[in-house]
């Protein structure tokens, strides 16, 4: 059973429809109410549902117009839910007026009133041997109408619920008599007539009467049939007291439509709020027992809110993608318009950037010019420094501004002295700086008695020249 948060309760009307909210718990407060015309749709976020009722059930009661019922009194042996329900159904086809297929029914046990009296605690219902059921029929074109119009407006009901039971368990039960509900439903022409003797419901008819000038002589037949017939069955055992539960003003004009010898009591009312409270807690109570609603109005009600979340949520996803898409297009937008900018900003550069690594080349090329002339001078100063006199010097060539390659004579004695210049190459310095990074050892070839040699220096310099 789910727990609920809320529970409403629709009302129908002749001219108006009351609904009230209730906070479903404890006391059952009123949170919410509106008089609505037929004509006005009713609060959507009252009634409807939709994701939030998942974390917050709420239940959607419906009344149905007494005028739309058949109901029937019957005694059965004292048994669980099951098997009471199951003797009403095996009855149905001597109470019902209509044929089982086009009837929706319900049922209510209506427990036995203890009464001060003789062998009042010595009888069956007392001793629990029987039990009091209120048989509750309807048609079920009557229904389903009914049902279409709610939906019309919005309203899918969980249950469809009968005020009259509320109402009838609402009046203290003291003796015997009948008790009169009269304007049942708010039809002015409609009344409910419960018989009570013995602390036992013995019998409960919905009256429906005509016109003023012959109202009062309708309702006192059906009173004389109702007492003929409790004298037959032998549940009438004295002159039933009438109690006309009713406000001031309805109980003026009930009042002279009954005989003078008749003893009245006027009752008062339970208020339609209070009537709907009462139907709120049995409803929120689970007692399906009394629920009108057909079995296949309440599967698609149920499939039509699993349906609804669905298409909810996917028409979230699709707003979110189309959010989604809208920003990306607009970051692709801003992005193209960034990239527009900074190509104009390049061509724009373009002739001065053109002019710049131009310039820039030609500043290289002048360095590297005056870099080799000083780095040929510096390589003919430091060889004719530190060439011994033993070697002969035949050429120095310069390689792509990075290598000095030496090529020259000596005698075949004299590898030491050649060993010694090759090592002192390396040791030079300008500037504070070495002028070779690296000095290869000298290549050499013995002719005649003639040692020509060779070795090629690597310029230190940090750019390459390339």
């Amino acid at each position: 059973m789910p727990r609920w948060t809320t529970c409403n309760v629709l009302m129908p009307g002749a001219k108006t429809r009351e609904l009230w909210q209730f906070s479903a718990g404890g006391k059952f407060s009123l949170q919410r109410k509106e008089s609505k015309l037929h004509t006005e749709p009713l609060t959507e976020k009252w009634v409807a549902k939709d994701w939030q009722t998942l974390f917050q059930p709420r239940l959607n009661v419906a009344w149905l117009g007494a005028d739309k019922v058949f109901v029937r009194v019957i005694q059965l042996p004292k048994a669980d839910p099951v098997e009471t329900r199951s003797m009403v159904e095996l009855q149905l086809e001597k109470l019902s007026p209509l044929p089982i297929a086009q009837l929706v029914w319900s049922y209510e046990v209506i427990p036995h009133v203890l009464q001060a009296g003789a062998g009042q605690e010595m009888s069956a219902h007392a001793l629990g041997e029987l039990q009091t059921v209120l048989v509750l029929m309807a048609a079920r074109h009557h229904v389903e109408e009914y049902l279409g119009q709610l939906e019309g407006q919005g309203y899918l009901a969980d249950r469809l619920e009968l005020p009259l039971l509320d109402e009838l368990r609402s009046v203290k039960i003291k003796e015997n008599g009948a008790w009169v509900f009269p304007s049942l439903g708010g039809v002015d022409s409609t009344c409910m007539i419960a018989w009570w003797y013995d602390g036992v419901l013995q019998n409960v008819s919905i009256a429906h009467l005509p016109s003023l000038e012959t109202r009062g002589a309708v309702l006192q037949e059906q009173l004389a049939q109702t007492i003929w017939a409790g004298e037959l069955e032998g549940w009438v055992t004295g002159e039933p007291k009438f109690h006309l539960v009713a406000d001031e003003a309805t109980a003026a004009h009930w009042l002279p439509l009954f005989d003078l010898a008749q003893q009245v009591e006027v009752v008062s009312p339970l208020p339609l709020q209070e009537v709907a409270v009462h139907t709120a807690r049995r409803a929120v109570a689970d007692d399906t027992s009394t629920n009108l609603l057909p079995a296949e109005f309440g599967a698609r009600y149920r499939q039509l809110f699993i349906d609804r979340l669905w298409m909810r949520g996917l028409g979230a996803l699709l707003m979110m993608y189309v959010v989604v898409v809208l920003i990306y297009y607009g970051f692709v937008q801003y992005s193209s318009w960034r990239l527009g900018s900074v190509r104009d900003e390049i061509t724009k550069l373009g002739p001065d950037y053109t002019n710049t690594v131009q310039l820039k080349e030609r500043l290289r090329v002048l360095q590297d010019t005056l870099e080799m002339q000083y780095a040929a001078l510096d390589s003919y100063q430091s060889v004719a420094a530190t060439l011994p006199p033993e070697l002969t010097l035949n050429s120095i060539n310069f390689e792509r501004g990075r290598t000095v390659r030496i090529f020259g004579t000596t005698g075949a004695e004299n590898r030491v002295q050649l060993n010694e210049f090759n090592a002192k190459l390396m040791e030079q310095e300008v500037r504070g700086q070495r002028l070779f990074s690296k000095v290869t050892p000298p290549n050499s070839t013995m002719n005649q008695n003639v040692l020509s040699w060779n070795f090629s220096c690597e310029l230190k310099r940090t750019d390459t020249g390339e």
